[in-house]
């Protein structure tokens, strides 16, 4: 096992799983400017180790993430220092933007496990991860409009194709709060758990992601599966898929594949998360 520690996110890596834990829970592990930071930086960190198959994330203590941490007041959250610091570190056009914050761009599963409360970009920042865990009475809300702010961390775009335009019209404008066992039933969350349970059914999850799924088709499949959300050509999706089914039936990891399945044992991927594409799934690829 490899840990590393920054200030407000802790780092361990074992068995192919990167768990990043969000570690102010005396502020509910809410967001600050400093842990925002040392957040991306660790995610992409482990987006670049190929050691990594699946990133976990979670809270420590009893929440999640609490939102952004409001305590400063409202000028050290959306004023002109606190802008001027969000341009700086993201800038303003979308591709870089993506460069940054797009998690979904990522060719390494990201995996929520969110052990308590989760409200604000405590909410957002998951609909960018690929799935959900959830305790079952954790207290959930896109709460920005009851702050007078619109939501952030383009949940305006993800959460209709989640569960649809109704709910996330009824979930984004009202602010309401709702369960771990709402989220299910929205189809916003796989599954709902006692809370000192979520991490180990997320990790064990993870586990079997890493042990048993080739990393190159791996990260194909979530490619094509984000890309096709954005642009609706059908025979375009089709198109590209069969040149990825036919790139990863070419890999070294498709005789692996086969191989452990005959021979009945756990398969040893050799291939890389990174492998080119025969085609540029991203324009920016």
């Amino acid at each position: 096992m490899t840990e590393s520690s920054y200030e407000t996110v802790l780092v361990e890596i074992a068995g192919g799983v990167a768990t990043i834990t969000f570690n102010r829970p005396d502020k509910l592990n809410s967001f600050n400017w400093k842990m925002d930071g040392e957040f991306h930086e660790a995610m992409w960190k482990c987006e670049a180790d190929e050691d990594v198959r699946v990133i976990v994330v979670t809270g420590a203590g009893r929440a999640f993430c609490g939102g952004m941490d409001l305590s400063a007041g409202a000028e050290e959250v959306f004023g002109d220092a606190a802008h001027k610091t969000h341009d700086e570190t993201f800038k303003t056009d979308s591709d870089r933007i993506a460069e940054r914050s797009g998690f979904w761009r990522m060719r390494t599963p990201v995996i929520a496990a969110i052990n308590g409360a989760a409200v604000g970009v405590g909410m957002t920042i998951t609909t960018m991860f690929d799935i959900r865990f959830v305790a079952e009475d954790a207290k959930l809300g896109f709460n920005f409009v009851r702050r007078g702010v619109v939501p952030d961390a383009s949940v305006t775009w993800t959460l209709p194709r989640i569960v649809g335009a109704t709910r996330a019209l009824d979930l984004l404008m009202s602010g309401r709060m709702f369960s771990g066992r709402d989220a299910v039933e929205y189809g916003l969350a796989l599954s709902a758990h006692p809370a000192d349970q979520v991490l180990a059914v997320a990790q064990e999850y993870a586990r079997e992601l890493a042990a048993t799924t080739a990393p190159g088709a791996v990260a194909a499949t979530k490619a094509l599966i984000n890309r096709f959300l954005e642009h609706g050509d059908r025979n375009a999706a089709m198109a590209l898929e069969t040149k990825l089914v036919w790139w990863s039936g070419a890999q070294p990891d498709a005789v692996e594949g086969v191989m452990s399945f005959m021979e009945k044992r756990t398969p040893t991927w050799k291939g890389s998360k990174h492998a080119a594409f025969p085609e540029p799934v991203w324009p920016a690829d």
